[in-house]
């Protein structure tokens, strides 16, 4: 196990763990010796993680969570807060994309990105905050993306989403501060995840398959792809203490591609 202060036995959240870059933060959590529950919609993905990381000798569990629904995060939570405690770290990974020109863009493209995105992020988020409000700790970490600080075309209404989560890390920040809770974001670059090999969905449709997935990685200054256990070792790094005094910030994991 890694040995990093502040995280050993912390209850940790983390929507969308079941693959992706879900599951690189949960297995780099696991490691660090913290109590992962792994939440997703499909609870068969989110168990099959879960096993494989106790088989490795971390703590991990699975819960199902739709991030869409009230309903379904307070059930889960509930259950977690019963068998568990109180979340002391949640980790907004759950996200989803498309790539459409801006004119090709319907309502319901919109409106489905926004809702899993963006509301989704208030939706557990508020859940979760007023027990870390109580016991004045928390830490939560939102996934946004380079996407997020720049716009990219065709991908107005990803990049919406994402911009969405800066702000909302950015306000929620100064709002609980007082309280001793972090809240930050990080912004990954180039990931190979579903999102970019999705049959339906993914981003390489419309990129020219391989041809644009090479276009991106040769923009990257370092050279390289990020991965799935990038995003986790940044995602530990801010709920750990040694990130006790940052918060309402957004983290380039990107490779040098984007800098500020």
């Amino acid at each position: 196990m890694y040995e990093v202060s502040g995280i050993a036995g912390r209850v940790t959240l983390i929507t969308g763990g079941a693959s992706g870059i879900g599951a690189g933060i949960a297995q780099v959590f696991a490691r660090a010796g913290a109590n992962v529950i792994i939440g997703d919609l499909n609870l068969d993905a989110a168990h099959s993680v879960a096993e494989r990381l106790k088989g490795q000798g971390g703590s991990a569990s699975a819960v199902e969570l739709d991030v869409t629904s009230r309903a379904s995060i307070d059930a889960a939570v509930t259950l977690i807060e019963g068998q568990h405690g109180f979340v002391d770290v949640l980790v907004n990974n759950a996200g989803i994309s498309s790539v459409r020109p801006f004119r090709e863009i319907t309502e319901d493209d919109w409106d489905r990105l926004m809702l899993v995105n963006l509301k989704g992020v208030l939706l557990v988020t508020q859940r979760v905050l007023g027990p870390m409000v109580e016991r004045k700790q928390g830490r939560i970490i939102s996934i946004s993306s380079m996407a997020g600080k720049e716009g990219l075309a065709n991908l107005a209404h990803y990049c919406a989403s994402k911009f969405g989560v800066i702000g909302l890390t950015q306000s929620l920040a100064k709002e609980v501060a007082a309280e001793n809770i972090t809240v930050n974001a990080i912004c990954p670059g180039v990931v190979r995840t579903p999102l970019w090999d999705d049959a339906q969905m993914g981003i390489l449709n419309e990129l020219d398959g391989e041809n644009g997935w090479k276009r991106f990685v040769d923009g990257i200054p370092l050279g390289r792809p990020q991965s799935a256990i990038d995003m986790g070792h940044a995602c530990l790094f801010l709920a750990s203490e040694c990130a006790e005094n940052i918060t309402g910030e957004a983290m380039n994991v990107s490779g040098g591609q984007q800098v500020h």
